[in-house]
């Protein structure tokens, strides 16, 4: 076969080669869509988890005495739409004053939350919140365990006992602030106010002499009380 026969089919081929190589197996190229913010992400429906620290005080109603809080909270729930979330509030820490109430606190509230703006909102909660005081140099008051026959009740928290170990319902008032920091996590900030009735309980460690059951002294304390604390969220 002449050599410029040859040279021809070469380049033929060649060229071929290179018109297959060009083809995309996987069909015309075609332009991703633009991706959504971060913030957008962060109004979708879903879980919802936060963690922080918190700093307050509690203050004590009608002779009951005061005390500085620092607790750890945990949020978890739903973020239902771009309005509205439903969340269940943990806490737990402890409470301290040098002439006030000393021991550990904790609370369990379900919060519904308004959305207010992207950034902004608002919850209002109801739950059930109680405190493992320790005793303090306070003296005690009247009628001591020791004197009693049955259980008692006292019939107003002043004078208050030095000792309280109880719960009791406990509402909410939150405003958060928040920043989104990616599409998965967010930090913000929380100002809290709470209103607490606690049924304290004090063993007295005498039992009634004809029944054998433990006489308990029991005094009901109004708390109210206010809280800053930061925290992250993720979803």
């Amino acid at each position: 076969m002449p050599d410029h026969v040859i040279r021809s089919l070469a380049l033929v081929a060649a060229l071929g080669t290179i018109a297959h190589a060009d083809k995309d197996p996987d069909g015309e190229i075609k332009l991703s869509l633009p991706t959504e913010s971060d913030r957008v992400a962060w109004l979708r429906p879903g879980f919802r988890l936060g963690l922080g620290i918190m700093y307050g005080e509690m203050v004590g109603l009608r002779g009951v005495r005061n005390g500085r809080e620092l607790a750890v909270n945990m949020h978890a729930g739903l973020r239902l739409d771009a309005d509205w979330s439903l969340i269940a509030s943990f806490k737990y820490g402890r409470v301290s004053a040098a002439n006030g109430i000393t021991g550990f606190i904790y609370s369990g509230t379900l919060d519904p939350t308004w959305h207010v703006t992207h950034s902004f909102s608002l919850a209002a909660g109801m739950g059930f919140g109680g405190i493992v005081s320790g005793r303090t140099n306070a003296a005690d008051v009247e009628p001591l365990g020791a004197n009693l026959q049955s259980g008692y009740t006292f019939s107003s928290s002043n004078p208050a006992m030095p000792f309280c170990d109880g719960n009791g319902l406990i509402g909410v008032l939150r405003a958060e602030y928040s920043w989104v920091l990616g599409p998965r996590s967010s930090t913000h900030v929380e100002l809290e106010v709470v209103g607490q009735y606690i049924s304290c309980q004090d063993p007295t460690g005498v039992t009634e002499p004809d029944t054998a059951t433990p006489i308990v002294r029991t005094q009901y304390w109004p708390m109210t009380g206010g809280t800053l604390s930061w925290g992250l969220t993720w979803r």
